[in-house]
């Protein structure tokens, strides 16, 4: 059967600070981005559908991990406290498999330059 690997993008606004910084970095201070946010799901191409599942599906899954998120300090969201960009998108894996079992990766972009791809690990996938 086909594999196909489909995304749906979402922004969010969220402020930070990295803790565990040396004293003097930048990130240390609070601040904010508009974090880029990439859900992928790959699986077979449903011969009928032509999908390998509904965009609508996607969404659904994000919305509840969004409140969460969006217009929040991350620091504050249990499991962010040090919340990196390579937390942040385990941490989204983490709430989205349970409603995505075929989640393939997530792409987390705090900047239009600086982004963490995370694909799981062998206990997670």
């Amino acid at each position: 059967m086909e594999q196909m690997e489909i995304f749906k993008e979402f922004t969010i606004e969220a402020a930070h600070w990295l803790p565990h910084v040396p004293e003097g970095h930048k990130c240390r201070r609070l601040h904010g981005h508009s974090f880029h946010i990439e859900v992928h799901v790959s699986g077979p191409l449903d011969p009928l559908l032509g999908w390998v599942v509904d965009f609508a599906d996607i969404k659904a899954a994000y919305r509840p991990v969004e409140e969460r998120i969006d217009h929040r300090c991350l620091n504050e969201v249990a499991g962010l406290e040090n919340p990196t960009s390579e937390n942040l998108a385990r941490w989204l894996w983490r709430e989205l498999r349970p409603a995505l079992p075929a989640l393939s990766r997530i792409v987390v972009k705090e900047t239009c330059t600086s982004g963490c791809i995370y694909a799981g690990d062998a206990e997670e996938s």
